[in-house]
């Protein structure tokens, strides 16, 4: 499969090729809902917690007597059916939600999505960005244009969750540059994982041919 590779100011560079075993590999829908899933169940924080009726205050002698009075038959004001009562199957701090990811099943899904977004066109090759200046308007004019010089028309749509920019190294002066882009999240090549890839609408990859190399090391 040949594709465009553009620079930073959006003109087309070069074409390049990539990899099958990468960019082409077939849809399975199975495995890449379940890696979601036990990603997703893995960043958890389990601190939700609501108080069962052990764990209340008050309570400790019988409302009224079981007989006699005409009103419904009650042991203890902690019942979840009282107010301020414990709490029937809520959520508990104490429940563990991590799941086991197998590093063959996440690699899978993470070539499975990047292949779907690929055919879909919504991966953008870019050779390499530099943002010296450190500046969001610098960050800023480079997105723009990309997006103006690409088929990639809502690149710099402004909704979190846009754009995901991956380059095998950051510098500090693009870390500066592109966090304040709030539809921009930068990130290293190594914390590439399906989880994000699939909350993303368009991935810009930078410099491809270290990414390829790099991805190419994970099949092996």
């Amino acid at each position: 499969m040949e594709v465009a590779v553009y620079t930073q100011e959006g003109k087309e560079s070069k074409k390049l090729m990539l990899p099958e075993e990468l960019f082409g590999v077939k849809w399975n829908g199975d495995l890449v809902s379940q890696v979601l899933y036990i990603q997703g169940s893995n960043r958890r924080a389990g601190t939700a917690h609501t108080k069962d009726r052990s764990e209340v205050s008050g309570g400790g002698k019988k409302p009224w007597a079981q007989k006699g009075t005409g009103r419904a038959r009650h042991g203890s004001s902690r019942s979840p059916l009282w107010r301020h009562g414990g709490v029937t199957h809520g959520p508990r701090n104490d429940k563990n939600y991590k799941r086991v990811l197998t590093d063959s099943m996440n690699r899978a899904a993470l070539f499975t999505l990047l292949s779907a977004k690929v055919k879909e066109g919504k991966v953008l090759f870019v050779d390499g960005i530099s943002a010296a200046d450190g500046k969001t308007k610098s960050a800023e004019t480079i997105m723009k244009n990309l997006a103006e010089g690409t088929t990639f028309k809502n690149l710099a749509y402004k909704k979190t969750g846009n754009v995901m920019m991956t380059a095998p190294k950051l510098g500090d002066a693009e870390k500066k540059g592109f966090r304040n882009l709030p539809y921009v999240t930068l990130t290293n090549l190594s914390n590439l994982n399906p989880l994000d890839l699939a909350n993303t609408r368009y991935l810009v990859i930078t410099n491809p041919e270290e990414t390829i190399a790099f991805l190419s090391k994970k099949i092996a």
